[in-house]
């Protein structure tokens, strides 16, 4: 067993998303039981989110307590001088959970002195296990995986993220480059998944006017992995106020890229 102390965290990672994964879904399967707030618009958080972060953050502390915790629904432990930080989503898509829909996932990423080391999503309902770093190969369920080989934004679909911090203009003007440009588009409401269809090539592309960095840190180190590129995400204090994403294979980069603006 390797005693690197990045492997060692990535290790963990695997059994801590695969369980949090089956208490997400446990409580995906009876959605009618569930306390549902909204945190604002179309922006809904549910017991399965918090008791799924919980559970998350708790392995973490077991084990690797002098590391830092960033967590959508429990906000930042720790930030302050620490070396490791994790970065997670426990239910990216509530939207679509709570709608009965499949496309949902537990978004996990580990960052050491401010890099960007390696990322988990998994997909309960799919079983889909998406992983990739630094010192591991990106793979879907321990497939080698890769984004598509096209260069134009008519080689494929590209996905288009919106939120409520970006008003509906921003997202028209994207969408009418990518359209002006004899392209596709497609939107799940899943940032995470989406980046990760592009890592293996499902999707052509990903953008987004804005997107906080749990929704999309675990799938950009998936996206490296596989070959592909992305907008340097952390720049400018994307670790905790958020920032745009651009992401698809080395040969259709700078068209998707090009989409934001």
């Amino acid at each position: 067993m390797s005693t690197d102390p990045i492997y060692q965290r990535y290790s963990l990672a695997h059994g801590i998303v695969k369980e949090a994964g089956a208490l997400a879904l446990g409580y995906f399967n009876r959605l009618e039981t569930l306390t549902v707030k909204s945190k604002g618009l179309q922006d809904l958080v549910s017991e399965a989110d918090l008791q799924t972060e919980l559970l998350i953050s708790r392995r973490i502390a077991e084990s690797y307590p002098e590391d830092a915790f960033f967590g959508e629904e429990t906000g930042a432990t720790g930030l302050q001088g620490a070396r490791g930080v994790w970065v997670v989503d426990p239910i990216d898509g509530t939207q679509p959970f709570l709608s009965g829909q499949s496309c949902w996932c537990v978004s996990i990423a580990f960052l050491f002195d401010g890099e960007l080391q390696f990322g988990l999503v998994y997909s309960p309902k799919e079983d889909e296990l998406f992983v990739g770093g630094l010192q591991a190969p990106a793979t879907l369920n321990g497939r080698i995986i890769h984004p598509q080989a096209g260069a134009r934004l008519t080689d494929g679909v590209v996905s288009i993220g919106y939120n409520n911090r970006i008003t509906p203009d921003d997202l028209l003007a994207v969408m009418g480059r990518l359209l002006h440009a004899g392209g596709t588009y497609q939107r799940n409401g899943s940032g995470a998944l989406c980046l990760c269809y592009v890592a293996c090539g499902r999707l052509l592309g990903y953008v987004e006017s804005h997107i906080n960095s749990w929704d999309c840190l675990g799938a950009i180190a998936i996206i490296r992995a596989a070959g592909g590129r992305t907008n340097d995400f952390l720049a400018n204090d994307g670790l905790t106020a958020g920032n745009r994403i651009a992401a698809a294979g080395p040969n259709a980069y700078e068209a998707v890229a090009a989409l934001l603006g």
